[in-house]
């Protein structure tokens, strides 16, 4: 007669599963249901949304520099032309003097 092997091999412990079926069925470990999930940490605003803010800031900057430039052009303008006006003013009474003396 012949002997047996005095061992058998066994089969693993747990197996997948084979078929959408025994999928859906199949229950998680009672472990990774108690393990504790990690806090949400903060999220990083990406490069571009923070680029965009800054590139925001320096418009409205340069939006209110250009406001106030604006406001000094229209004064040196006003200044200007006062100072046309009173240098024609001038001329004018000159050249009255002279032909009055004339």
């Amino acid at each position: 007669m012949a002997q047996r092997k005095a061992k058998k091999a066994k089969r693993p412990e747990k197996r997948s599963p084979r078929t959408p079926k025994a999928t859906s069925e199949a229950k998680p470990k009672p472990e990774a249901r108690a393990k504790p999930q990690a806090k949400a940490k903060p999220v990083a605003k990406p490069k571009s949304e923070v680029r965009i803010k800054s590139l925001e800031k320096e418009r409205d900057r340069l939006k209110a520099q250009l406001e106030v430039a604006g406001a000094r052009i229209m004064s040196l303008e006003q200044g200007r032309d006062e100072a046309v006006n009173r240098i024609d003013w001038v001329i004018d009474s000159l050249h009255n003097v002279i032909e009055s003396e004339a």
